[in-house]
């Protein structure tokens, strides 16, 4: 016998467009800065890998890793920009012995 109507909305509650639509509160709180936002995805990762996870709270730990991701790109895209004008627009070869290469 199949479930009826009554059993799977008790296993599955109702939720409004704005409950499903809203951003965890973690979400919503931009990083304070590039350390923190990859402190906080490495944590996200660790979590997501132990497979513990509830699915709604690894969708959630996956979108905010997004975000996380996003802002760390932005901020390295930013200080790339920063060498740029501090080089001359000439990024110079990294030398792991502080020599330069030219």
């Amino acid at each position: 016998m199949s479930p009826g109507p009554e059993s799977i909305k008790h296993i599955m509650p109702n939720k409004t467009n704005a409950e499903s639509a809203a951003p965890p509160a973690a979400a919503a709180t931009p990083p304070e800065s590039f350390e923190q936002a990859m402190a906080e995805l490495a944590q996200l990762v660790t979590q997501m890998e132990s497979g513990q996870l509830p699915l709604e709270a690894s969708v959630a730990a996956y979108a905010r890793g997004s975000e996380l991701v996003r802002y760390c790109a932005a901020q390295l895209e930013k200080v790339e920009s920063q060498v740029k004008v501090l080089e001359g627009e000439m990024l110079k070869p990294f030398s792991a012995d502080g020599e330069d290469d030219v």
